[in-house]
């Protein structure tokens, strides 16, 4: 029997080099990643919320007491939103006291927001028309998610606010 000796290696054995070639790269990749991820959420959110914490916390206050008045005032109000033609709308809102009278001599806007685009927001500002209505007609009004906000001022003071989703469609 002769036996022959070869002195090539295995190109499939896996060596010492290469675990740790691996190995860093493997690492190398998981680090890019970090770094990259990093950079953005930094770039797109600087991490501040509110300027002053103090004046938003005195603000928040300020809403609660506005929302106990508000509820002591017991005003029914309500808001219908309908469609004329294909991008217009109107907007009813009708108000009463706690006895049923119309409120009359208030000044009543509504802002209606877009969810997904800020640019979409519409202020608007309503008119009595009687008996406690108060009338908007409605421009550029696209199909989708709103937010309606009503706020409602009697001698300049804001009596009363509420927000409410919409949706429309065709």
């Amino acid at each position: 029997m002769t036996m022959v000796q070869s002195n090539m290696k295995d190109p499939k054995a896996i060596t010492g080099k290469t675990v740790l070639a691996w190995f860093l790269g493997f690492f190398g990749v998981v680090f890019a990643a970090n770094v990259v991820f990093l950079y953005l959420a930094f770039g797109t959110f600087p991490g501040v919320v509110v300027k002053s914490a103090y004046e938003a916390g005195q603000a928040y206050n300020e809403e609660i007491a506005a929302a106990k008045a508000q509820d002591q005032l017991n005003w029914q109000i309500g808001s219908e939103l309908t469609r004329s033609g294909e991008t217009g709308g109107t907007l009813l809102v009708t108000a009463t006291d706690a006895e049923g009278t119309p409120i009359y001599g208030v000044d009543v806007q509504a802002t209606l927001r877009r969810p997904a685009q800020k640019a979409a927001d519409q202020e608007v500002v309503l008119t009595a028309d009687g008996g406690g209505r108060y009338l908007a007609e409605i421009e550029n009004l696209a199909d989708g998610k709103w937010t309606l906000i009503l706020e409602i001022a009697q001698d300049g003071q804001r009596k009363f606010k509420s927000e409410s989703k919409l949706f429309l469609k065709d």
